[in-house]
């Protein structure tokens, strides 16, 4: 059988990371698309709920597709879609618009997740494929911070359209990027006429492909969670300007960072399973904390912003490091059918993100203390969860 051929690491990146970065770059302008579209901030932080569900579908129908016509196909396909739902964005002049245009965006988006994820699984394998996830991981950990620090600039000189806009250009430079760099990583032979049932129900049997789907989509649901709500908190509360806002991505990069980087070494010493609880338990201790603190908003405005940016670090540091882990070992068991169990998987886990975002939006009140006991609730029961079921069964 012929070698299965890696694109450059880099391009890679670009790919699994501007999913991320469209929707991260425009939370920054969720106060002003509220004013602006005169809607309330809970039916605003919709648009964050609708990219999960789109991005669900995609991943999805994407995943299956690129069994069918191959990777590279797939992705150039679905860049094209992301481009137009981007371009609809920009023109929306309502917030049904809006929310239709970001399903669009987030649909082809998709192909980003789930193409590249899907090279990465038939390609490399073991303890070298848990150490690559690590390190993307730690280096699209820069997103998050790339998106909003791009995002609350261009908002606050040029408004929120102009950040739609923005993803409008990067769709067009990641096309060409992708069409001239991006190689066929599946034969035709490989390309069989996968039949979706069977597999479905496979899936469905095996206990571990289901807490890791629910891990997954817990884990992004907490960090998601957290950019529908941070804007009303650090904007409106601390009446930090979009722009500084923005700034704040940086403290999730750095969470991430450290958190992959700790998982990596930590795979000298444990097994894959253990790095997952231990992950686990400081997104716990991290939400308590973060909830302790918010009950002790006696002190000043910027101490207990500071206080609440340590909860926040700790939480996603946790979640660094046991994202990588869940999702090396999730469909172990699968690489016979990797493309269509990546997509099956991933519809499950997406549509979790997208029912964690819109509790958050459904819990939004304008109190402090609100998205720290959300994020205690969601990090206490995966903790709980992978001592059950990953720990305990390994």
């Amino acid at each position: 059988m012929k070698k299965v051929t890696v694109p450059s690491l880099w391009l890679m990146i670009m790919l699994v990371a501007f999913p991320q970065i469209s929707e991260t770059i425009f939370t920054p302008s969720l106060p002003d698309i509220s004013a602006a579209l005169g809607v309330t901030n809970s039916a605003v932080q919709l648009t964050l709920s609708i990219y999960f569900i789109g991005f669900a579908v995609g991943v999805f129908c994407w995943g299956w597709i690129s069994d069918y016509i191959g990777r590279r196909p797939a992705m150039l396909g679905g860049l094209i879609v992301y481009g137009l739902g981007s371009l609809l964005c920009y023109y929306s002049p309502t917030l049904t618009m809006l929310l239709a245009s970001r399903f669009i965006q987030a649909f082809g988006a998709a192909t980003g997740s789930i193409i590249t994820q899907t090279i990465l699984r038939e390609s490399v394998s073991g303890n070298k494929r848990h150490a690559m996830f690590a390190q993307i991981s730690a280096v699209i950990a820069f997103t998050p911070a790339v998106g909003p620090l791009i995002g609350g600039w261009v908002d606050q000189v040029l408004g929120y359209r102009a950040v739609f806009f923005t993803l409008v250009l990067m769709s067009i430079c990641l096309f060409v990027y992708a069409f001239f760099r991006l190689p066929e990583t599946t034969s035709v032979s490989m390309r069989s006429k996968v039949k979706i049932a069977p597999i479905a129900r496979r899936m469905l049997r095996s206990p571990r492909v289901i807490v890791f789907g629910v891990l997954i989509g817990g884990i992004n649901g907490v960090l998601f969670s957290y950019y529908a709500e941070a804007p009303f908190i650090f904007i409106e509360h601390f009446e930090l300007p979009p722009g500084l806002f923005g700034c704040l991505g940086i403290v999730v990069a750095l969470a991430s960072i450290v958190g992959a980087m700790l998982s990596k070494r930590m795979l000298t010493r444990y097994p894959a399973e253990r790095i997952i609880h231990i992950g686990g338990l400081v997104m716990t201790l991290g939400a308590l904390l973060l909830t302790t603190m918010s009950l002790s908003m006696g002190l000043p405005k910027f101490p207990a912003m500071l206080s609440m940016i340590l909860g926040i670090f700790v939480i996603l540091m946790g979640a660094g490091i046991a994202l990588p882990n869940c999702l090396s070992l999730a469909l172990s068991s699968f690489q016979d059918v990797v493309g269509t169990a990546g997509a099956i998987f991933s519809l499950g886990y997406y549509l979790l993100v997208s029912l964690a975002t819109w509790g958050m939006s459904q819990l939004h009140n304008g109190s402090l203390i609100t998205m720290p006991l959300y994020f205690l609730a969601l990090s206490g029961g995966m903790w709980l969860l992978s001592r059950r079921y990953i720990l305990e069964e390994s």
